[in-house]
């Protein structure tokens, strides 16, 4: 019935407040599911769930509010595991004991009237305040099998299992779909609909002994991201996207714009079942409509190439790569590197041609996780090269993400010490050695520690770096050594900063931690309730510092450096010239066929991410990178 595609039958977006913000059923696809019940229940079998399901019509915008509230009350939604517990109880997504049901729920119809029915599987993402439910197409088969998993008595089920649910759920290519589906819906709520970053170069370089002597004294031709080709609507002045960017918290969620996101997904799903689910390509067909200009002969125009272009021809790449540390500089605890990356594209090729470039530096990079763009055909990987064969999309497009190692020293390294000298003052002191081992062409752009207090008022602090320039916020110190404009390449340099920092006094008392204790046994509150005490006309800023003050631990002057609190420092930075994990595009190999005059670019880039420097005299975490931070 659902063909091996994705078909979706609704689409519905919440409000912290259990309330309706959005919705879209699909008549077309509701008909399909309804003839494919009646097909299926002329064996005269009868399921709790599934003959109501079919017989009744999808629920109003406030029943499916009043359902996910109730499961929200039951079982949570972000800090529930999906794992049973003592408070699980048949029939509920927790008793089926798989993670996998915090992200795909069912959603339980107890009518008044009529036989209850339950709509599965039902896709969440919480995305900027709002929980975006999408509901697919799937055959009676699936349903009814995740139907008897809700009364299954064992706990949970072995993965080799044919029956389990990650089984049931490996045959459904629609979920991938509705994750799509959630994906870009979420990201046109919360308005990141912008394409990736492909950087390029602001001036030609002039090769030869000019670029070594420039480049040896940190001047050089600077890096700049390039926008996509394709035309975009821009939010008019009464446009709710233009007013979530000024206005205040409303009830904890910030308003979207709903006839964009209408108009979206007219053009995208038609009928429910999705085509095309790129923003650019949506938004162009729209504004310039398909190309009129004939077809290459024997050759299909690709769904993600809705227009050919027309222009000065070229290829660009970009190796856009984030690494992130925890370096604790202490023998017992090894030091955490991970670089995640991504290879970008922007080809202004005339018609449909084939490109096709070697990945090089695998043998070194040692990647660890791949994926690539829908459009890529990737050969087996050999030694150290690996050949990608595409036909590009038009606009800025992501080629491939991978995840590694970091091959080289990391970018920053060294210590950090702080230790308090009485309850309101402590003394820091850094040691750190920037771009060791790093030669031309790699460029450190800027570099930048910031020492955060969240749990104190800084008041003053003393101290002169040996490089670089200070200053202070309400709650952090920000040790600038390497400024934009005045890049490091070629060289490293080694930086200290001693220093004392004082606080305000305490006005406020301690909070027990041990109120804080949880039981193991348990579910504990859901988090995502607390987005409802965001007042008014709050700040963001200032409700995400509450909760930060609320939630750490508090701490005793004889263990006054709790990591939860201020155990560490964090580092940014940005290094263009060259990448970290070792893989890279050779801009000579590149091949398009059929040929054509198209100069080939490609820049490499690497900045922080979760960078931190753990402080060596304090108490130090068992885990290696807490992503709460």
């Amino acid at each position: 019935m659902s063909g091996g595609g994705c078909s979706i039958r609704a689409i519905w977006i919440l409000t912290p407040n259990d309330t309706v913000a959005f919705s879209r059923r699909f008549a077309v696809v509701e008909k399909r599911w309804r003839a494919a019940w009646e097909e299926e229940e002329g064996d005269g079998e009868r399921h709790r769930w599934g003959t109501g399901a079919a017989k009744m019509p999808l629920p109003a915008d406030h029943e499916v509010a009043a359902a996910f509230a109730e499961r929200r009350r039951r079982e949570g939604t972000a800090r529930s595991s999906g794992i049973r517990t003592n408070v699980s109880s048949v029939g509920l997504d927790s008793w089926v004991d798989d993670p996998i049901t915090r992200h795909i729920i069912s959603l339980h119809m107890d009518k008044e009237e009529g036989d209850p029915f339950m709509l599965w599987p039902v896709v969440l993402q919480k995305r900027g305040g709002y929980y975006v439910l999408v509901l697919p197409l799937v055959d009676p088969q699936p349903f009814r099998a995740y139907e008897n998993l809700l009364k299954r008595s064992d706990c949970g089920g072995s993965a080799k299992e044919n029956n389990n649910l990650s089984s049931i759920l490996f045959n459904l290519p629609c979920i991938t779909g509705a994750f799509m589906v959630a994906q870009v819906v979420g990201d046109i709520i919360t308005g990141d609909i912008a394409e990736p970053e492909v950087i390029v170069s602001s001036g030609p370089s002039v090769g030869g002994l000019l670029d070594s002597l420039t480049g040896s004294i940190g001047i050089s031709a600077r890096a700049k991201p390039i926008a996509a080709p394709v035309a975009a609507p821009t939010a008019s002045v009464s446009s709710p996207v233009g007013a979530a960017q000024s206005d205040s918290l409303k009830g904890g969620v910030r308003p979207f714009d709903k006839d964009l996101l209408q108009n979206f997904i007219i053009g995208a799903m038609p009928f429910g079942t999705p085509q095309d689910l790129n923003y650019a390509n949506v938004t162009s067909i729209r504004t310039t409509g398909f190309s009129g200009d004939p077809l290459p002969t024997d050759q299909k125009q690709p769904a993600w190439k809705p227009y050919l272009y027309k222009g000065r021809q070229r290829i660009l790449f970009s190796s856009l790569e984030t690494i992130n540390a925890a370096l604790y500089d202490r023998d017992d605890v090894p030091d955490f590197l991970s670089v995640s990356g991504q290879v970008t594209c922007r080809a202004e090729l005339e018609g449909l041609p084939d490109v096709s470039l070697p990945l090089t530096g695998l043998k070194t990079a040692h990647i660890e996780v791949s994926s690539f763009h829908h459009c890529v055909q990737a050969s087996e990987p050999t030694a150290n090269k690996q050949t990608l064969v595409f036909q590009p999309p038009l606009g800025n497009f992501v080629l491939m993400h991978y995840q590694a190692p970091c091959n080289i020293a990391p970018p920053v390294k060294g210590f950090y010490q702080l230790s308090m000298v009485s309850e309101n003052e402590g003394a820091f002191l850094f040691k750190l050695s920037l771009m060791e081992g790093y030669k031309s062409p790699f460029i450190m752009d800027f570099c930048m520690i910031t020492m955060p207090f969240p749990r104190r008022r800084v008041a003053s602090y003393d101290g002169n770096p040996s490089i670089g320039t200070v200053s202070m916020t309400e709650h952090s110190i920000e040790w600038r050594i390497v400024s934009s404009g005045r890049g490091l390449s070629g060289r490293s340099i080694d930086a200290t900063f001693p220093g004392t920092v004082k606080f305000q006094p305490r006005t406020t008392q301690r909070i027990n931690s041990s109120s804080r204790f949880i039981s193991s046994t348990g579910y504990t509150e859901d988090s995502d309730s607390e987005q409802d005490n965001v007042k008014n006309g709050a700040s963001l800023d200032d409700y995400i510092m509450e909760k930060i003050n609320k939630d750490l631990q508090a701490v005793d002057l004889e263990e006054p450096l709790s990591w939860q609190a201020y155990n560490y420092a964090k580092v940014s930075f940005k290094v263009t010239g060259g990448t970290l994990s070792g893989l890279a595009i050779d801009p000579k190999s590149v091949n398009i066929y059929p040929s054509a005059k198209a100069p080939a670019e490609y820049s490499m880039q690497a900045s922080s991410g979760d960078y931190i420097l753990w402080n060596t005299l304090g108490k130090c975490p068992t885990a290696a990178l807490p992503r709460e931070l």
